[in-house]
């Protein structure tokens, strides 16, 4: 499968319509496999005993399904999320940036399918898992 935005491409797109969230991600990775997207960890994603809040969790798997769509289809800034189903599985430590891996189950016209596994920087066993779905705008 053709990408249709680069790494770069997908790094501006969302410095330029997303400027308030942009610099809490950094695109670690996009191809056809998939995308890989980091969280910079501070203190405001930071909750009461040390962990990485639910909110934080939940925006990062919705960046980067986003971003894997949007390499597949180009620059289609409504698409947006249907649904969204988060199940945390492992406390994040608060110390480390958490890494989403996003991949692509099915890509229609008009919606989207694909999950998104959450690690903490360096470790091997997922912290959440999300699934998500979005809807595509028709192209006019």
């Amino acid at each position: 499968m053709q990408l249709m935005m680069d790494e770069a491409a997908l790094s501006a797109f969302l410095l330029r319509d997303f400027a308030q969230v942009a610099q809490d991600f950094r695109l670690e990775r996009s191809d056809a496999a998939g995308l890989s997207l980091r969280l910079r960890v501070g203190d405001q994603h930071l909750r009461p005993g040390g962990t990485v809040s639910g909110p934080s969790i939940f925006a990062l798997a919705d960046v980067a399904m986003y971003l894997a769509i949007l390499a597949r289809i180009g620059p289609v800034a409504l698409a947006v999320t249907t649904n969204c189903s988060v199940d945390f599985l492992r406390k994040p430590e608060a110390g480390r940036d958490l890494l989403a891996e996003a991949r692509l189950l099915k890509l229609g016209r008009r919606l989207a399918v694909g999950d998104v596994m959450v690690f903490s920087e360096g470790g091997t066993e997922p912290v959440a898992r999300a699934s998500l779905t979005y809807s595509i705008p028709p192209r006019t």
